[in-house]
C-alpha cells in the first residue's frame, strides 16, 4: 500500500449541504430559511432572544464582584528556580529579582510582581528579591542557606504614591 492509495471507508465524511442550488437540490430557492422576515435576511443574530420573553440570562441572578485592587502576582516555583540554574540560566551569585528572572524565561511580564512558592526543590544557595512568597518557600530557601527579601510590591507602592 502506497500513501496515495490511501483513502477513507465509503461513508465515513459526509460532504455538506450546497445551499441555494436550485429546486431540484431540496435546499434551494430560500436556502432553508423559510419565507420573509427578520431570520430570512442576512446579517441576523438573535442568540439569547426569547420572542420577547425575559432571557436566560437577565432571569439569573448575579453572583460574586471583580476587586479592581486586586494584585496579579506572577508565581515562580522552587523546582522551576533549581532547574533555571541548573541549565545556566541565572548566576547564583548576584541576587535574584524580577529581572534575573525576565531574562532566564521563567516570566514572561511581571504584572504586579512575582511571589515564589515551594513547589519543587532547591539546592542553591541564593539571594532572591520578590513581591511575596509563602512561609514553607521562605523556609525552603533558607534551609538551602540562601535569603528571601519580601519587597513591597509595584501596585503597593503605587497605591501609597511612592
Amino acid at each position: 500500500m502506497r500513501l496515495n492509495q490511501l483513502s477513507d471507508n465509503p461513508g465515513a465524511r459526509k460532504a455538506r449541504m450546497r445551499v441555494g442550488r436550485g429546486i431540484g437540490s431540496g435546499k434551494g430557492k430560500t436556502g432553508g430559511r423559510g419565507v420573509k422576515g427578520q431570520t430570512s435576511r442576512t446579517g441576523v443574530a438573535l442568540n439569547g432572544y426569547e420572542g420577547g420573553q425575559m432571557p436566560l440570562h437577565r432571569r439569573l441572578p448575579k453572583r460574586g464582584f471583580n476587586n479592581i485592587f486586586r494584585r496579579e502576582y506572577v508565581v515562580v516555583n522552587l523546582g522551576r528556580l533549581q532547574s533555571a540554574i541548573d541549565a545556566g540560566k541565572i548566576d547564583v551569585k548576584k541576587p535574584v529579582d524580577s529581572d534575573a528572572l525576565r531574562a532566564a524565561g521563567l516570566i514572561n511580564r511581571v504584572r504586579d510582581g512575582v511571589r515564589l512558592l515551594a513547589k519543587g526543590e532547591l539546592k542553591a544557595k541564593l539571594t532572591i528579591e520578590v513581591a511575596g512568597a509563602s512561609k514553607a518557600a521562605i523556609a525552603a530557601v533558607e534551609k538551602a542557606g540562601g535569603a528571601v527579601t519580601v519587597t513591597a510590591s509595584k501596585a503597593a507602592a503605587e497605591a501609597q504614591g511612592v
